[in-house]
């Protein structure tokens, strides 16, 4: 089953310096025709206006993906850590038995970041950080792994999740396809950070979400130069 979430459609809020679209609710509604997809609970874009952004405020028992669009961001928290993450750059925040943190946009121009929450298969435990980039080499027909909690992902470069969940993503050149085997009993939700792209025949532009449930397979083709972000759950 493929579900399109337009953006327009999608639920916002405008606080002045923050411009965002919830692909989930994130106040607690039941809305039907944006149900999380498994654990994956919270998919947020998000532009802050320059000099601006989150103060310092505390999180319990998720796991927060922070994926860059545009700009930079600056993360600082209680475990000590300050880290800048620029676009294509992601951050993995293990929130644990409690982790306070601020993201804010201390540059000049406007931030655009895809803030992803997911349930931790189990609670409590230390607070956990981490960062990487998009790989510089990518397959061009395969999906690259940015984050996992999968055990056959244990060996590779991916940051660690504390949940049965990866997130992917990939660049895909205008004209070009490429199909994604998904395995048994997980399902998958996907935005377009950039261009448009059809997935298994449905046309998905920027800032679009796919909810992709109950499907063997995964055949992506670009209309113009595009890079997707992925969640897959199980």
């Amino acid at each position: 089953m493929i579900d399109l979430r337009p953006f327009q459609a999608l639920p916002a809020t405008h606080r002045g310096w923050l411009q965002a679209r919830h692909h989930f609710p994130v106040d607690g509604r039941d809305d039907p025709l944006h149900a999380p997809v498994g654990s994956l609970y919270v998919w947020n874009d998000d532009e802050f206006a320059a000099g601006h952004g989150f103060p310092l405020h505390s999180h319990q028992d998720v796991e927060i993906i922070t994926y860059v669009r545009a700009g930079a961001v600056t993360h600082t928290d209680t475990l000590g850590n300050v880290s800048e993450i620029r676009a294509g750059e992601v951050q993995v925040m293990s929130a644990g038995a409690g982790v306070r943190h601020s993201e804010v946009n201390r540059g000049e121009v406007p931030l655009k970041v895809f803030q992803i929450w997911i349930a931790p298969n189990e609670l409590g435990g230390p607070a956990a950080y981490a960062t990487r980039a998009f790989p510089d080499r990518q397959e061009p027909t395969q999906l690259a792994v940015l984050a996992s909690g999968f055990a056959e992902d244990s060996s590779s470069r991916a940051l660690p999740l504390r949940a049965q969940a990866r997130v992917l993503a990939a660049r895909l050149e205008a004209g070009k396809s490429m199909r994604y085997v998904i395995p048994p009993r997980r399902d998958l939700y996907l935005v377009a950070a950039k261009g448009v792209v059809s997935i298994n025949g449905v046309r998905a532009g920027e800032g679009d979400g796919v909810a992709i449930t109950r499907e063997k397979a995964l055949e992506l083709a670009a209309a113009d130069d595009a890079e997707l972000v992925i969640v897959e759950v199980e």
